[in-house]
């Protein structure tokens, strides 16, 4: 049986006392570039301040134009949330700012935790948890997901939103089988790694990722990896179209429309900017 909210609080309480230091102290190289790659990132009044230059703004957030053609995909998500998280205990993995862990909050989680290896990123989460209103159901700690210190079999469902590309996966899926209750259920959001155009754009684009990031976008060999320790859900291809509407907003919908067709089709769903996949933890587990 897996710890109750109240223990798994008092848990969170002792990992949040742990000195920076210290913590920082176990961190390998890799992981150190990452979280300093991601402060960066996080910090939103960098963020104003790179607004008055206009190469470092489009070194560091060039790409989020293209993030607001990801309606469907986003839509998937939130919905997928609704259904799967009420009365459960949540993990938002490598939360970043913490939005899907302050919605699942929102959609009824009896808990909802978002860890992160970026100081800011659990900052700016507890911060905004605070503001809404659910600080007393929604918890954020700094936490390695390679080795979260989270409790065996504690999370019920999970989120892995654009982030796995991020991790060496012989740790990171052990470690997600680790901490998921059996029966639990994870739902990652990741790019795929096939597209020959984005593949270029991000060739013509390095500042926008670590080195670690570039060289680890996910393709099916590591669905098929994720099965040594789950069962495998419901796999879509999301974005073929869609993203050349990020300079043209108002055809959107054109461009979705075609993607209704095209991220069905077994060859053309390949070239898909994003694609989910379900993660679930077998009954029998321990």
């Amino acid at each position: 049986m897996g710890l109750s909210v109240e223990q798994l609080g008092v848990h969170l309480d002792a990992m949040s006392r742990v000195p920076s230091e210290k913590w920082l102290s176990g961190l390998e190289d890799r992981k150190r570039k990452e979280l300093e790659f991601h402060d960066q990132y996080r910090d939103h009044t960098l963020k104003r301040q790179t607004q008055q230059d206009s190469d470092t703004f489009e070194k560091l957030y060039g790409n989020e134009k293209y993030y607001n053609t990801t309606r469907r995909s986003n839509e998937y998500v939130a919905n997928w949330l609704k259904s799967h998280v009420p009365g459960k205990i949540f993990l938002d993995y490598a939360c970043g700012d913490g939005h899907s862990a302050i919605a699942a909050a929102k959609a009824g989680a009896a808990l909802s935790i978002g860890i992160d290896i970026s100081p800011i990123s659990v900052q700016n989460g507890t911060r905004t948890a605070a503001q809404v209103g659910i600080a007393d159901r929604c918890r954020f700690v700094q936490a390695d997901a390679e080795n979260t210190n989270l409790p065996d079999n504690s999370v019920d469902v999970i989120l892995c939103s654009g982030m796995l590309h991020h991790l060496d996966l012989s740790y990171a899926f052990p470690e997600l089988r680790r901490i998921l209750a059996p029966g639990g259920k994870i739902l990652a959001v990741e790019a795929l790694d096939y597209n020959p155009l984005i593949k270029l754009y991000r060739m013509m684009t390095p500042a926008m990722r670590t080195e670690w990031e570039k060289a680890h976008i996910l393709s099916l060999k590591d669905v098929r990896f994720a099965k040594r320790f789950f069962d495998i859900g419901e796999v879509k291809y999301w974005h073929i179209a869609s993203p050349l509407a990020a300079s043209a907003t108002g055809l959107l919908p054109v461009f979705e429309a075609f993607d209704s067709v095209l991220t069905h089709l077994p060859l053309a769903q390949l070239m898909a900017w994003i694609f989910t996949f379900e993660l679930k933890k077998p009954v029998r587990a321990s």
